[in-house]
């Protein structure tokens, strides 16, 4: 069924229209960032903080009712929030920052995990992933991340993949990794920004996961629209969900 979708590769001009919508989210968020009234994105909405303050992980499109259309391409721009009780502010960075432990915590979605370097707040990393949504999609990812300290109770997290290789005959003799930015173009760039804030009964965090994918080709709405229009969002809340797990 894999085989249905024919493969793609990125184009330069696709890379160029994702650049500009990162520069431009990027500018947006460095407004709140030393907001302490609007620091977290459910900061600025009642409602929305209630929900997240009884359990439930709250995701949602950042603007728009779906994926922004670029050149041969769809950027999914998701945030989520997740409150986790009786947890600190240490623990949560101290579990994040075990890479080699993500293929343990995260699981299915990450298959393997290692820590590649590592130089103060700055990490780069290793993530085999699995896409799973009527087709399987294995993805080889290395991610550059850097940490930030604002004050005692809130940091920030900017993590950039710097190479996603799919690969197929994940696991077999003849494994066999394609090259970057070629294959079936479920995601071509993930880009994740994390907020953590500790208050007295736990912490809250949050991620604004911003990826680049394929777009729908004409005809094969049925293989490819659930596996990129659904799957960043499932991602995000499956994230969000085992870090809970995992601390509380």
């Amino acid at each position: 069924m894999a085989r249905a979708a024919k493969p793609v590769t990125l184009r330069p001009e696709t890379l160029r229209a994702f650049a500009t919508y990162i520069r431009a989210a990027e500018t947006g968020m460095k407004k709140t960032i030393e907001s302490s009234d609007h620091f977290l994105w459910s900061d600025g909405n009642s409602a929305l903080a209630e929900r997240v303050q009884r359990g439930e992980i709250v995701a949602e499109f950042w603007s728009g009712q779906g994926p922004a259309k670029i050149t041969d391409g769809l950027v999914h721009d998701w945030i989520g929030t997740v409150f986790m009780p009786h947890t600190t502010l240490a623990k949560t960075l101290a579990l994040i920052q075990d890479y080699n432990q993500h293929k343990v915590v995260y699981a299915p979605d990450v298959v393997d995990s290692r820590l590649l370097n590592h130089h103060g707040n700055r990490f780069q990393v290793f993530l085999r992933l699995l896409k799973k949504k009527i087709i399987t999609v294995i993805l080889d990812s290395e991610h550059d991340v850097i940490y930030r300290r604002l004050d005692r109770t809130r940091w920030l997290c900017r993590s950039r993949t710097t190479r996603i290789a799919e690969v197929e005959n994940a696991g077999r003799a003849d494994e066999q990794q394609l090259p970057p930015d070629s294959g079936h173009g479920f995601l071509w760039r993930l880009y994740s920004y994390w907020r953590f804030r500790e208050e007295a009964d736990g912490v809250y965090a949050e991620c604004r996961a911003i990826s680049l994918t394929r777009d729908v080709p004409f005809g094969l709405g049925w293989v490819i629209e659930p596996i990129i229009q659904n799957l960043p969002r499932e991602t995000l809340i499956r994230t969000l969900e085992a870090t809970r797990q995992a601390l509380c």
